[in-house]
């Protein structure tokens, strides 16, 4: 049987990437509303109930007014807007996320896609604070370089218009500086954290791909904890997963000795290596001796960080299967 799925928001650079990841298969039959429709509200019910799932690739207000339109029992959704990530009734649409968290996705009617940058950051944060390692209450640093598509709508404008002059001639921009980023309650929420973590979001003079940082200080954790555990924690956690792997400690110490000049300057961390996948590769780096440690999650933001989960997401809801569309 073929699924009826509705993009709302197909024009949007996730949407797009959704569809660009459906529009071949077999087992997907994409439904398209009427463009000179589209604002319709009339119209937009039709369509988000005559569909097996709808993809929310919207703005929050714009949302939460499609969610209000569907009435049918049968019309699952997925929200890609940070507008239910942390709504009561919802189910955080990060499959490898905890134990039997996949099944929970797979039954759920409404599920909300995470942000990029919590991908990353929760990927790291959860199986530290599930295992004990990691108190829930430390004060928690994440650091984040991410394509200038992770920044929004207008970033990507800023950065794509030509000719440079008439939009920025920046490299590196650090934003987020009030300290008030939409994605912080989800990192506190899911990352198990008591309070909320400091996020220091940057974006950089390429499309797409990221790299998110915790960095601890091991000396501040109770416990004595060594890079091993850390390590450890995090194999445990996504051992057997397809979508997350987890660098060996020796893959970790070869980029280490991978040194460019007196710097200490590791080769082999490009945070758009992953685009175009649906994998998040993360790391382990300390050094012992200054019990010190920082560890990095590498993924791409339109790919495991948007619409990459979304198509996981839909796979799972829908009884399809999980790795269909995506690499």
């Amino acid at each position: 049987m073929t699924a009826r799925v509705f993009i709302d928001g197909e024009a949007g650079t996730t949407g797009l990437q959704i569809r660009q990841r459906l529009e071949a298969r077999g087992d997907i039959a994409l439904i398209s509303i009427d463009p000179a429709r589209r604002k319709d509200a009339d119209a937009r019910a039709e369509i988000l109930n005559s569909a097996d799932a709808a993809i929310l690739c919207l703005p929050d207000d714009a949302a939460r007014e499609a969610v209000a339109l569907v009435t049918s029992n049968s019309t699952r959704i997925i929200d890609a807007s940070t507008a239910h990530r942390v709504a009561p009734g919802w189910v955080y649409g990060f499959p490898e996320m905890a134990k039997g968290h996949r099944a929970a996705v797979a039954e759920s009617r409404r599920v909300s896609n995470p942000g990029c940058y919590p991908t990353g950051m929760i990927g790291l944060t959860r199986p530290l604070t599930e295992a004990g390692l990691l108190p829930r209450d430390f004060p928690v640093t994440v650091n984040a370089i991410s394509g200038y598509t992770g920044g929004g709508k207008g970033l990507v404008e800023e950065f794509e218009k030509q000719p440079i002059p008439q939009g920025t001639a920046d490299a590196y921009r650090p934003y987020g500086l009030t300290l008030s980023h939409k994605h912080v309650p989800e990192m506190q929420t899911y990352g198990g954290l008591s309070h909320p973590p400091l996020f220091a979001p940057s974006v950089g003079r390429f499309a797409q791909g990221m790299i998110v940082e915790l960095p601890l200080q091991l000396w501040a954790l109770p416990g004595n904890v060594t890079a091993v555990q850390l390590h450890q924690a995090l194999a445990d956690a996504y051992a057997g997963e397809r979508f997350v792997e987890v660098a060996s400690l020796d893959d970790a110490a070869a980029l280490q000795k991978a040194r460019a000049g007196a710097g200490g300057y590791v080769a082999g961390l490009d945070p758009e290596a992953l685009n175009g996948t649906n994998r998040m590769r993360l790391f382990v780096f300390a050094n012992e001796d200054k019990r010190q440690a920082r560890l990095l999650a590498l993924l791409d933001n339109l790919g495991k960080g948007a619409s990459g989960a979304a198509v996981q997401n839909l796979n799972l809801m829908l009884g399809l299967d999980e790795d269909a569309g995506l690499g």
